[in-house]
């Protein structure tokens, strides 16, 4: 600023030296033609001549005075018009500009900063990750390496630090020794860079790495990453596990703190046609329908939710619950179909092995084969022909994975299948959050995303494994029991009127409560195991909301 003050100073001391200078000439000109003028006139004339207002009431009659007219024009033209309007803004408006833009996008973290959460770029994964460290109050930003993604990421409302992603004293501005969590989603070479580089500032940060190879994960375990995302091969392992199979009994998706979540289907079995109440679940074997899928929609059940031919429910509870639901319902539905996998890829792939880990058969559909496909199982051809699925037994098989790396591709498939097969489980992969909803109405009964996927296993090593993604939009999630509703009961309580939220068990005073009635007392420190929509769940921590992180 001081330097900008300096040039600002001389260039007026030059405009007032030529004005003076200008005014002496005009008065010796002025003398020289037998004229007589005072200095105020001299002065007046120069300004007006400088900046090309020329009123013309003051002229020279000769030819050196027209030319001196002409050489004060020209000055001022230069000085005044150019000059003066780009040093302004070179050494004035431009640096407020910048100053403007760093205070926006600044290039360190305020000292104080603690477990705060770190990311190396805003893509898929972490443009679902952040309202999830939003609603739960964890402090976060974004590293950008260039200003402009860096400001185009501040106008969608990011926070986010300027600095090298290769450069140490980055992650040192950014307080990475305090960080809850280092998460780079970038490519395999730049991520193992970030690692390495990381790795020289702090020894104890955790570091969440995406790799898209066997090899790039062992480069980047030795770089230091503590957790290494495979993210083709966890959507075809999470791809796989929702598959039904060939039977009624129940598939385990997931635990939350010790809590099995599975889904079962309904067809071929004698609750068909039933409601909930009347099938007697919970009061025979103890364990909780929490919801039902049907065409792809999440229900929250309640005892008079009916149980239709294409119904799939999501049950809740301990390990012996589940096996007992599966000793009374083992011998329905049972079909040696194979499972269809549409495209051979590395996610396909992944599914087909999560597949055979279950002791399920499958058939593969892929145009361009890849050395490690099963020859036996591959139908070679374009998914998009009737005649192909056709010959892969689409009219037989009971499930179809759509795995291709192509959302649009993926919503003709899913269209296509649902026409040939009307009650054919549908599974799809999604790679934009945009085009989920797409492909549920396209017929698929379940989408996943990579965002979502990758952003739930994330946050799950930043809570130890709290959230458990049922499906695109529908979690199981943890949270301590609210002081307002302390003593209540559950009924007491309208937990499920007031957010949409369902209580499927109860820690308190040592001892889990899988299920709990509606009786039930909510002790003042026990602890919930809830499900529901991601609305819900923002509706249930924007009426309860949690203790804020350290910023």
């Amino acid at each position: 600023m001081r330097q900008n003050l300096a040039v600002l100073l001389r260039l007026l001391v030059l405009l007032i030296t030529l004005v003076c200078l200008y005014s002496v000439l005009f008065h010796v000109l002025m003398e020289w033609e037998g004229r007589r003028h005072s200095w105020l006139t001299g002065f007046y004339w120069t300004l007006t001549v400088m900046t090309t207002l020329g009123f013309g009431d003051i002229t020279f009659h000769s030819d050196w005075g027209r030319f001196f007219s002409m050489v004060v024009l020209v000055t001022g033209v230069f000085f005044m018009l150019i000059l003066l309007p780009f040093t302004f803004i070179e050494f004035f408006y431009a640096p407020w500009i910048k100053a403007q833009t760093e205070a926006r996008t600044p290039r360190e973290l305020p000292p104080a900063t603690r477990d705060h959460v770190l990311m190396t770029r805003h893509g898929p994964i972490t443009s679902v990750l952040i309202p999830m460290l939003e609603k739960y109050r964890y402090p976060y930003a974004v590293l950008a390496p260039t200003m402009s993604e860096a400001l185009e990421l501040y106008e969608k409302g990011v926070r986010v630090v300027v600095g090298d992603l290769d450069d140490p004293e980055t992650y040192r501005r950014v307080r990475v020794e305090a960080a809850k969590l280092l998460v780079t989603t970038r490519s395999d070479v730049l991520n193992t860079n970030v690692t390495f580089t990381v790795r020289e500032v702090s020894s104890q940060v955790p570091v969440v790495a995406s790799a898209a190879s066997e090899a790039a994960a062992g480069v980047l375990s030795l770089a230091g990453a503590n957790h290494i995302l495979r993210l083709d091969e966890m959507m075809g392992q999470y791809l796989g596990r929702r598959v039904l199979g060939n039977d009624a009994v129940a598939h385990v998706i997931g635990e939350i703190d010790g809590l099995l979540v599975a889904e079962a289907s309904a067809a071929g079995t004698p609750l068909v046609g039933k409601t909930l109440r009347e099938c007697g679940l919970r009061e025979n074997i103890g364990i909780n329908v929490v919801g039902v899928w049907e065409r792809g929609g999440f229900v929250v059940a309640s005892p008079v939710t009916l149980i239709g031919p294409n119904t799939i429910l999501v049950l809740a509870g301990t390990r012996e619950q589940i096996n007992a639901y599966n000793e009374l319902l083992c011998i329905y539905h049972v079909s040696e179909a194979p499972v269809l996998i549409i495209g051979g890829g590395r996610v396909g792939q992944s599914v087909s092995r999560t597949l055979v880990s279950r002791g399920l058969d499958y058939r593969i559909i892929e145009m361009t084969p890849a050395p490690g496909l099963d020859r036996n199982k591959l139908i070679v051809g374009d998914a998009s022909e009737i005649e192909v699925l056709e010959k892969a037994g689409l009219r037989e098989v009971g499930s179809a994975v759509i795995t291709t790396h192509d959302d649009d591709v993926n919503i003709y498939l899913a269209i296509l299948c649902r026409r040939l097969q009307p009650g054919l489980q549908i599974i799809s992969r999604c790679s934009l959050e945009r085009n989920v909803a797409t492909l549920h109405r396209a017929g698929a009964n379940l989408v996943v995303s990579y965002g979502a996927m990758g952003a739930n296993a994330i946050f799950n090593l930043l809570r130890g494994g709290e959230i458990l993604l049922l499906a695109e939009g529908i979690n199981a999630f943890p949270a301590p029991v609210p002081p307002l509703l302390a003593g209540l009961s559950i009924a007491e309580s309208a937990l499920r009127p007031r957010t949409g939220c369902t209580i499927i068990a109860v820690e308190q005073e040592g001892r889990r409560i899988i299920s709990p009635p509606p009786d039930c007392r909510l002790a003042p420190n026990g602890k919930l195991i809830l499900i529901g929509t991601l609305e819900a769940e923002e509706k249930f921590l924007r009426e309860f909301p949690l203790e804020a992180r350290t910023v």
